[in-house]
């Protein structure tokens, strides 16, 4: 196992600080209503806008009633683009529109599509299953309303990371299970598939930076609060009987996270069932460095990895596509 740089354990460090771990469900309902925004100093954390974007926000449908988007779309295309809905990450508790204006920027300006970021109904206010209810419902849609933005309702990915990467691989069990949205493509990107918590790396990985076992089970307990849930596909997609008939996935993993082992054996899932995957291990990454684009070093290669698939799987020319991969991390 690769060693953690000093810059790793410095920002897990001072990210440790701050954490809602040990806070009162009233403590992070006050943390959700403070606007994060964009000024240097957040923009320097967790990057900003991408140039010639095109940004608005609106409203879509929740499980119970509208929930708020933000559209990304490249200023200079033209025609219709594929869609891409994504689904933000933060422990199902935190997480906002602003402070994926980057990732969701970034996909849009690179992967040459409409992105559609959701904010979801957070936890401790709104429990299992409404997250995963709002991102499908949301989904059903965008996809019905894809031609208002330019975009081909019937060429969509699902893109997340974290709880998002836990809530994107949900949509796609939801959509297959209810005949829902034909979905071509799946990035996870250090997903949470397993609730039980059951995967080895939880163990090896308990202190990391950035996010610890005591940290990852916290923000399960708050989402999903009775143990009778944690195992049901909805919560935990690697639970599923069957993973027969999902779309081909992209699944990124940091080696020094709890959760890599949730990823590692989504990944065995799906391939056991017949499901294209690829799957990259960034070495010696923590959980959530993509998150913090300018200061983990695997960041722009986990982005421009990212992004190449979306073109390779949403009908983009495959050289070009390929071209974009930096140096070869994937197995």
């Amino acid at each position: 196992m690769a060693k953690l740089d000093l810059r790793t354990q410095v920002i897990g460090r001072v990210l440790g600080r701050v954490s809602l771990t040990d806070r009162s469900d009233e403590e992070v309902l006050a943390a959700q209503q403070r606007v994060i925004g964009h000024n240097p100093v957040i923009d320097l954390l967790l990057g900003g806008v991408a140039p010639r974007v095109e940004v608005d926000d609106d409203t879509a449908a929740g499980s119970a009633g509208r929930v708020p988007v933000r559209r990304y779309r490249p200023a200079d295309a033209s025609g219709t683009l594929p869609l891409v809905v994504l689904l933000h990450g933060g422990g199902w508790a935190t997480g906002s529109l602003d402070t994926y204006d980057w990732l969701a920027s970034t996909i849009a300006a690179e992967a040459h599509a409409v992105v559609v970021s959701v904010a979801y109904g957070l936890a401790p206010t709104h429990r299992w299953p409404v997250a995963a209810e709002d991102c499908y419902a949301a989904l059903a849609d965008l996809v019905d309303r894809a031609p208002e933005w330019g975009a081909d309702g019937g060429n969509v990915a699902v893109v997340g990371d974290s709880a998002g990467g836990n809530l994107a691989a949900v949509v796609t069990l939801m959509a297959r299970d209810r005949s829902g949205p034909p979905i071509a493509f799946q990035g996870l990107i250090y997903p949470s598939t397993d609730l039980t918590s059951t995967g080895g790396s939880m163990d090896e990985n308990a202190h990391a930076p950035i996010l610890t076992k005591r940290d990852a089970i916290a923000f399960r307990d708050r989402y999903a609060p009775d143990p009778a849930d944690h195992s049901h596909p909805y919560a935990s997609p690697l639970l599923a009987p069957d993973h027969r008939g999902l779309p081909t996935a992209l699944i990124q993993v940091a080696e020094h996270d709890p959760l890599r082992d949730d990823g590692l054996r989504y990944a065995d899932a799906l391939r056991a069932a017949g499901v294209e995957v690829r799957l990259t291990t960034y070495v010696g990454m923590p959980h959530g460095f993509l998150a913090f684009p300018r200061l983990f070093r695997s960041a722009p290669q986990a982005i421009g990895e990212l992004c190449a698939e979306l073109r390779l799987h949403l009908g983009a020319d495959a050289s070009v596509a390929a071209s974009a991969v930096p140096g070869g991390a994937g197995r």
